[in-house]
């Protein structure tokens, strides 16, 4: 089959996230499965114009900031009426590709940020990325949605999407890059958030839980990079941490295992997720996870047994859990390995082929 996909970027972008990581890894092994697949993105600066990733054909088209107002005519003069069928990724702003004219659409969500955008931007900002979603379950309601949780599946059926037509792919998770190794956990507790840097992960809440905690042998270690990075060392400093929380800034796949490997727990406290892909990073490695239970997240994290979850925003809970954890190593333990086993149901190769056989049943079906 010949698929077309639209998303604002791709996994080169250096604004790439976890939307990015989940549409390569499918449709990348959709590609070496033999079928075609072409990426329409927004580009940046000096990037060049085309592409090869994965075995996905990429057109860049403008940047981040011009590529919606691009895109639907680059598809008119150059990609319409290729495709066996259009997946548009959902994980911005939305393109009303079912107005495109393609045979075939599809929608793919990892999640809709809903009124959380205001935790972010600015309010008109904010207001135009809210704005922007709400005719969602009208520009949309008559093509199929994929959707990597049952957390978003029923946001969209909230906004009118019927029920019926969300097929539920959850992520996969890389257990032959991530595995644990107890040689390299630390002797004292170490705690890890990973991620970007931007208010509405609610990184704030974690370094004040870790406040809260009171365990001067334990450690925080904070790898990312955002603009929340000057407010959130501000933070720490209000809160005399010292070097027990040490940002590490943007660090390497290796790093980023390491860090996994030797933390008691990874500590996630978003408003709102897709999935939760680090979770399940972190669980390949055997580290739990406390987290808010947020919808999404709680679909990647088995409270009590791979990890714990605690009310979104409530700073007493998330430090009862951490402190639970810091106080026994056999914990750390037994939750992660509850937690390698979990991460090992999760695969890209299951994702992948529910994916195509998703994308195939549309295509056999009668055309929008």
């Amino acid at each position: 089959m010949r698929v077309l996909l639209v998303n604002w970027q791709d996994s080169e972008n250096p604004q790439a996230g976890g939307a990015e990581i989940h549409l390569h890894e499918i449709f990348g092994r959709l590609a070496h499965k033999g079928h075609e697949v072409r990426l329409l993105c927004g580009g940046w600066p000096g990037s060049p114009p085309r592409a090869v990733l994965d075995g996905i054909d990429v057109y860049r088209v403008g940047t981040r900031h011009t590529f919606p107002f691009l895109a639907k005519r680059f598809y008119q003069q150059h990609l319409a009426g290729w495709a066996d069928v259009l997946v548009e990724d959902i994980n911005k702003v939305p393109l009303y590709t079912p107005r495109w004219g393609a045979k075939h659409a599809v929608a793919l969500v990892p999640h809709l940020f809903g009124s959380t955008a205001f935790q972010e931007l600015a309010a008109p900002l904010a207001a135009a990325v809210w704005v922007a979603e709400r005719p969602l379950g009208r520009a949309y309601r008559n093509i199929p949605f994929e959707a990597i949780s049952e957390s978003t599946a029923d946001d969209l059926a909230k906004r009118g999407i019927p029920r019926s037509s969300v097929e539920v792919i959850y992520p996969g998770i890389d257990t032959v890059g991530y595995t644990p190794d107890p040689s390299m956990r630390s002797a004292q507790p170490s705690f890890a958030y990973l991620g970007r840097l931007k208010k509405y992960k609610g990184v704030h809440f974690v370094i004040r839980a870790f406040a809260e905690m009171a365990l001067p042998n334990a450690v925080l270690e904070i790898a990312g990079a955002g603009d929340y990075r000057p407010g959130l060392e501000e933070l720490a400093r209000s809160l005399d941490l010292g070097d027990r929380v040490r940002f590490l800034g943007r660090i390497s796949e290796s790093e980023k295992l390491a860090l996994l490997r030797r933390s008691w727990a990874l500590v996630f406290a978003s408003p709102k997720e897709g999935w939760g892909i680090t979770n399940l990073e972190a669980a390949a490695c055997a580290t739990p996870v406390v987290a808010s239970n947020s919808p999404g997240i709680r679909e990647s994290v088995r409270d009590g047994r791979t990890g714990f979850l605690v009310p979104h925003g409530n700073i007493a809970a998330m430090a009862a859990s951490m402190r639970r954890i810091a106080e026994s190593r056999a914990l750390v333990d037994s939750l992660g390995a509850e937690a390698r086993r979990f991460a090992e149901s999760f695969t890209w190769e299951a994702a992948a082929d529910q994916t195509q056989a998703h994308l195939q049943r549309v295509i056999a079906s009668p055309a929008t």
